[in-house]
């Protein structure tokens, strides 16, 4: 009975069963991390669960690639059946989804999700952070008040203090809208003197005076 090996110039790794496992051992391990199934010619084909797809340039080629999230100019999208990259809109530099943008590409200004070539009137057209600002402007806090007691605050000696401040720039109607401008605190009431150890206080100095008077 003859065998494989007796046949002259024959080598085993010729054989189909042979080709297939090296073939299947190189597709695993071009494989990257994250990806479901690939191929050493185009990268990962699908991904994992919780993966993005995104398509990336390899030099002229376009390879497949699986991210837990995805590029800069990119937004994730996922489906039931595979979650995907999606390229931001052409005046967006970042976006959350196709409709919000979070920041511009120059010569555009984020307002309220999108970019725009202007800003609305009464808006600032920002050129460094690429936006329209209109912040409200307020003034310094002023000293926190007096602790006062509050009825509806347990415990005889707990209170609250409060502390303000002006608005000193309105805003547009376009603008975000103010921080606060008070703030209230917890305290401890001090302690006050009784009226009997005050009476007591007064009487005491009074003698001291006259002995004072007496014997000065």
């Amino acid at each position: 009975m003859s065998s494989f090996k007796d046949e002259p110039g024959c080598s085993c790794s010729e054989f189909p069963e042979n080709k297939k496992r090296r073939s299947l051992s190189s597709v695993s391990s071009d494989c990257r991390s994250g990806c479901a199934t690939c191929s050493p010619l185009n990268g990962c084909l699908t991904c994992k669960s919780r993966f993005f797809f995104h398509l990336e340039l390899d030099g002229i080629r376009q390879r497949g690639t699986c991210l837990t999230s995805c590029p800069r100019g990119h937004y994730g999208r996922r489906s039931p059946n595979i979650s995907t990259c999606t390229r931001c809109k052409a005046d967006c530099a970042s976006c959350f989804s196709e409709h919000f943008c979070t920041s511009c590409h120059p010569g555009h200004f984020l307002f309220r999700g999108r970019c725009e070539n202007s800003c609305p009137e009464g808006l600032t057209e920002n050129a460094a952070l690429r936006e329209c600002t209109d912040r409200c402007e307020v003034g310094e806090w002023s000293h926190w008040g007096s602790c006062i007691r509050k009825r509806r605050m347990r415990g005889f000696r707990k209170g609250e203090q409060t502390r303000t401040r002006r608005i000193l720039n309105s805003l547009s109607v376009h603008g975000d809208p103010c921080p606060h401008v008070s703030e209230i605190r917890k305290c401890v009431i001090k302690k006050r003197r009784s009226r009997r150890s005050k009476k007591k206080n007064k009487k005491s100095v009074k003698i001291q005076g006259k002995e004072e008077h007496l014997y000065g």
